[in-house]
């Protein structure tokens, strides 16, 4: 007997910078309008939070009752993850992806629930707020000075099929707020006081945007054919053992890189005159210490080993799709001996062909 397996299920996140943004009011309006289209839709764990308007929109959408649990004399209730894998519905909603399950379940972590209804060919409608990423963690304790201990793994965006922001200004936040519409009427005053904070909330706004972008970046980078893409700024510094004009270099890529959001890096190619052995320890300090400088302000060091130093920017421009090569104002360095020779016209003329720009900065 051939058993049929379900191919993995699809998986959909809905990301906020903070608790009453509209996560779950979201999430609920699409299961009704999957319902209306005849899809088999269930809940399977939905926080309201006690909110009027979310609490409404649960009416007439199938839940999948609670599994509850003694747990230190307490009756707690947990989502029932057997139950949903027996029903096997088409899709299931399943909110606060962060949350700690209680001891003795299946899983530490709902998050790891959801991994498992995905693998029985569920698809799976969930949300999270930006804080509870685990690699934006440090970033969310400098803005709200709070270390949040329920973390969901990078892994789980990557593995979202949509990744979709739930986002509103920290004005309109906060009027909700006041309105009662997040917290009880004796919460609001300790929220305003602590994270509800206009230079908090926008902090975070923007981690979650940048957060989804990525996410959607990422898509597009699989999705869309290579010569359908909008090219991303990708600068290249290009360094010689000359320590002052590289720190200038470096420092102004640098500057140019964050004002576009830009990925960049520093090429240093080290010829066979500047091999270990001939270079002298002046020279090699000063150069280590340029290259601990780029990767203290974000690059990737890319060192190589290469006679032929245009060659060299040209592979590594091609390799890593760069959009900008910046290179110093040539003074007693190798820039020098490159603009002596057809050598330079060969890189312009190289990149040109690959619709790279060449900066020399000052």
């Amino acid at each position: 007997m051939h058993v049929l397996h379900r191919p993995q299920g699809k998986f959909k996140i809905y990301i906020g910078m903070s608790a009453g943004v509209g996560k779950t009011y979201r999430m609920l309006q699409e299961a009704h309008g999957l319902l209306r289209s005849g899809v088999n839709i269930q809940v399977g764990f939905v926080e309201t939070h006690g909110r009027r308007e979310t609490q409404a929109l649960l009416a007439g959408i199938p839940v999948v009752p609670r599994r509850q649990v003694f747990y230190k004399g307490k009756l707690l209730e947990e989502m029932d993850l057997n139950a949903l894998l027996l029903l096997a519905p088409d899709w299931v909603i399943v909110d606060e992806l962060a949350h700690t399950n209680i001891p003795g379940s299946r899983h530490e972590k709902r998050w790891q629930d959801v991994v498992e209804l995905l693998k029985a060919g569920i698809n799976v409608i969930s949300a999270v707020n930006i804080q509870h990423i685990e690699s934006i963690n440090h970033h969310v304790k400098a803005i709200t000075g709070v270390e949040v201990t329920e973390r969901v793994p990078d892994k789980m965006l990557q593995m979202a099929d949509e990744v979709v922001n739930i986002d509103l200004t920290a004005d309109e936040l906060i009027t909700r707020l006041k309105e009662g519409k997040i917290y009880e009427a004796s919460k609001v005053e300790t929220a305003l006081k602590n994270f509800f904070q206009s230079e908090k909330i926008l902090q975070l706004r923007e981690l979650a945007l940048k957060e989804v972008a990525s996410q959607v970046e990422r898509k597009v980078e699989t999705e869309v054919p290579r010569g359908q893409q909008m090219r991303h700024e990708r600068f290249l510094a290009c360094i010689s053992t000359n320590d002052e004009i590289a720190r200038k270099v470096i420092r102004k890529t640098a500057r140019l890189a964050a004002y576009y959001h830009a990925d960049w890096r520093v090429l240093y190619v080290q010829t066979p005159a500047e091999s270990t052995g001939r270079i002298n320890l002046a020279l090699q300090r000063h150069l280590i210490n340029n290259m601990k400088l780029a990767t203290e302000l974000g690059a990737e060091v890319i060192q190589v080993q290469d006679a032929n130093i245009a060659e060299a920017i040209i592979r590594t421009v091609k390799e890593r799709d760069i959009t900008t090569v910046c290179i110093g104002k040539p003074h007693i360095s190798l820039f020098r001996l490159i603009l002596r020779t057809n050598i330079f016209n060969q890189l312009l003329k190289t990149l040109s062909s690959n619709e790279t720009d060449i900066v020399i900065l000052s």
